[in-house]
C-alpha cells in the first residue's frame, strides 16, 4: 500500500480518483488547491502525487517545479492530470520533471494502472546492485546518482531511464521499447516524452552529450 496525494479542484473527479485508489489498496490524501501542497508533503510525506495542471492558488506546473527544486521531494513521482491536451502543455510538464501525463477525460482504472506501474518502478522489491558508467555512479537502493564528486538530482523517470540505458549500453533501443520497459505500459502521450527525458539527461551529465547516440527515426544507443 502506498500513500498518494491527489491535488484536484474538481470535487467529483477528486472523489472518483480517491475511490479507485482506495479500491486498489492505497491510502489517499486529498487537496483541492495548490498553495498547500508543499506544506502538506512536509507534514505528511507521500509516495506519489497526482497533480492537476489547472489549480486555484498555484498551478500544477509551478508546484511541479517547486517539488523538483526541494531535495526532500526532488525524486517524488508525479503524474500530471489536465483537461488540456495541447502537446506544449504535456512537454512543459515533462520539462519541469513530471513522470507521467494523463489527459481528461480519462479512465480511472488506467490512472490506477499508471500509478501502480510508476510505484513499482520507483520502489522495486529487489533493488539491483550499484552500477557505473565512467564517472557516473547509480545507487539504486538509495536512489542516489553521482557524477564524479557531484551529486545529481534526478526525477524518478530520469533515474529509471538512465539506469536502463547504462544496463543496456551498446544496444540500439527504440523509443517504443524504452516506453514499454521504462514507463512500463502502453504510453498514450507519444514518443516525444522519450526525447524530452533524453535531453534532460544530456543536460545533467555532460559526458552523455556524445555518449548517447541518436539513431535517426528510431531511438537511442549509449555507446
Amino acid at each position: 500500500m502506498a500513500r498518494i496525494l491527489v491535488v484536484e479542484d474538481d470535487a467529483d473527479i477528486l472523489e472518483l480518483i480517491s475511490m479507485y485508489l482506495h479500491k486498489a489498496g492505497h491510502e489517499v490524501d486529498a487537496l483541492s488547491e495548490g498553495r498547500s501542497v508543499l506544506s502538506r508533503l512536509r507534514s505528511n510525506p507521500s509516495d506519489l502525487v497526482v497533480l492537476d495542471l489547472m489549480l486555484p492558488g498555484a498551478g500544477g506546473l509551478e508546484i511541479c517545479e517547486a517539488l523538483r527544486k526541494d531535495p526532500a521531494t526532488a525524486r517524488l513521482p508525479v503524474i500530471m492530470l489536465t483537461a488540456r491536451s495541447d502537446e506544449s502543455d504535456r512537454i512543459a510538464g515533462l520539462e519541469l520533471g513530471a513522470d507521467d501525463y494523463v489527459t481528461k477525460p480519462f479512465s480511472p482504472k488506467e490512472l490506477v494502472a499508471r500509478v501502480t506501474a510508476l510505484l513499482r518502478r520507483t520502489s522495486p522489491a529487489d533493488a539491483p546492485a550499484t552500477i557505473r558508467y565512467g564517472e557516473i555512479t547509480i545507487d539504486a537502493v538509495q536512489h542516489v546518482v553521482t557524477d564524479g564528486a557531484r551529486d545529481v538530482k534526478l526525477t524518478a523517470k530520469e533515474f529509471l531511464l538512465l539506469e536502463y540505458l547504462i544496463r543496456h549500453r551498446g544496444r540500439v533501443l527504440s523509443r517504443d521499447l524504452l516506453l514499454t520497459d521504462v514507463w512500463g505500459y502502453s504510453y498514450t502521450g507519444g514518443t516525444r516524452t522519450v526525447d524530452v527525458h533524453i535531453r534532460r539527461l544530456r543536460e545533467k551529465f555532460p559526458v552523455l552529450n556524445d555518449a548517447i547516440e541518436t539513431i535517426k527515426q528510431f531511438g537511442y544507443k549509449l555507446t
